[in-house]
């Protein structure tokens, strides 16, 4: 069962630290679930304590980084979840449904096995906003490629309420879009080891030459110098909630 994140997960656990200001969001959406199925579950990000949550994920580099702490994980894929229907008072998919082969078997499948709301933060495709793609307009395709549209979860879920999730300008996970006042991090190699996004794309070096250039000049601060202001900044990520 490979799966791309046995490369890239080798750093994952580091750089991709669970925003609080994003777990509450996504805890409040749990509501009152008491047992709770993550899937694509990585690391264990966002699995909320004091619930009985148990993890699917692909990657068994993934699943070795988890903290021995975490919730128990079993290896396995979103399009054929091994649970009975009803197993569980909700569950949860963070920033992964864009991986998966199958995106409506896997959605289907969490519907599926869940009593209660199915909750996925997740990216809408369509949104445009993010200063990054200036640089590397290949993003731009490659959300599209990836990402389902916010119509899609309706069609495959059900009934579904969207709402946006601000980035803070401090977010402490390192996802592609976190980083958006904090420019120089984008230079750092490290650092994008933790986005999907750059592993899938082999044409950024010219943008990111071109980024160090225009910070070194100043360019950058003067297109850009009112974000610096914002305290947080909706980049298109969406909490998506079918109850």
């Amino acid at each position: 069962m490979a799966s791309s994140y046995d490369r890239i997960g080798i750093n994952y656990a580091d750089l991709r630290k669970p925003d609080p200001r994003i777990a509450a969001a996504i805890e409040r959406a749990l509501g009152s679930a008491s047992t709770v199925l993550n899937v694509g579950a990585g690391t264990g990000s966002y699995e909320p304590a004091g619930r009985a949550v148990t993890a699917v994920e692909p990657s068994a580099e993934m699943i070795r980084h988890r903290d021995p702490s975490a919730a128990p994980a079993i290896r396995g894929r979103a399009e054929d979840l091994p649970f009975g229907d009803d197993s569980f008072d909700a569950s949860m998919a963070v920033l992964t449904v864009h991986h998966w082969a199958d995106k409506a078997k896997g959605l289907q499948e969490m519907r599926r096995v869940t009593r209660g709301p199915v909750v996925l933060l997740t990216f809408d495709p369509s949104f445009r906003g993010a200063w990054l793609t200036d640089y590397i307009p290949e993003l731009v395709a490659l959300d599209e490629a990836q990402m389902p549209g916010m119509d899609d979860y309706g069609n495959w879920l059900g009934p579904v309420e969207i709402s946006a999730v601000p980035i803070p300008h401090d977010c402490s996970d390192g996802f592609l879009y976190a980083f958006w006042r904090r420019p120089e991090a984008y230079l750092d190699p490290r650092i994008r080891t933790g986005m999907s996004s750059f592993w899938a794309i082999d044409t950024v070096d010219e943008g990111l030459e071109r980024l160090a250039d225009d910070l070194e000049t100043g360019a950058w601060a003067r297109r850009y110098s009112h974000l610096r202001d914002l305290e947080e900044c909706d980049l298109g990520y969406r909490l998506v909630i079918a109850r």
